[in-house]
């Protein structure tokens, strides 16, 4: 989002006082957090094929946070944020980890690695030759769908049942550790 010098005085300010604000009480929502809709420029010329990839008229976002909704309207973008700031902090909840306190930066975090690690001279063979890729950061959230634009994985899966002799099309996620898994346990069973 390219944003001009006013927009972002305007978006500091805005961010400063809500950080103010947030001091009255200890239990923020998503009202409490500095938030800006705005409209986005269109581009009939998209590169992403729908209905996968669908390009909303507005977005909403929490300054200083890459929480974010889409949708036809303002307040359709402000309700999908507000179903994506509610997933957000009911996992940082979760987690034992505190709200950030609104007005402030919100920290960068990264999926765990800890099952595909499990697998990770697999993560590279199948980078290498499922996604034709020389390197790709995976994690436990990574799926097919993050690496091409089509409209199912079925392509990917074919290529997984070529080189590896298994079945993923079952795993409707396309979730990497899932089918770390299910590679793992096809070269465990015995030879019938």
């Amino acid at each position: 989002m390219a944003y001009s010098r006013l927009s972002k005085l305007r978006n500091r300010l805005h961010s400063s006082w809500k950080w103010l604000l947030s001091f009255r009480k200890n239990d923020w929502h998503l009202d409490d957090y500095p938030i800006v809709i705005r409209e986005q420029e269109g581009d009939d010329d998209s590169l992403l094929p729908a209905p996968r990839f669908i390009s909303h008229r507005y977005v909403a976002h929490i300054v200083n946070a890459a929480i974010t909704g889409g949708g036809d309207t303002p307040s359709a973008a402000k309700e999908k944020l507000k179903e994506s700031f509610r997933t957000v902090r009911n996992r940082r909840l979760e987690d034992g980890k505190p709200l950030v306190r609104p007005g402030r930066s919100w920290p960068v975090e990264f999926a765990s690695q800890e099952h595909v690690n499990e697998h990770e001279a697999l993560g590279e063979d199948f980078i290498r030759r499922v996604l034709d890729l020389d390197w790709a950061w995976i994690s436990d959230e990574s799926s097919l769908w993050d690496f091409h634009t089509e409209s199912d994985n079925s392509r990917l899966n074919a290529k997984i049942m070529e080189v590896y002799g298994v079945d993923v099309s079952d795993i409707q996620s396309g979730r990497l550790a899932a089918i770390f898994e299910r590679i793992v346990q096809s070269r465990a069973k015995p030879a019938s």
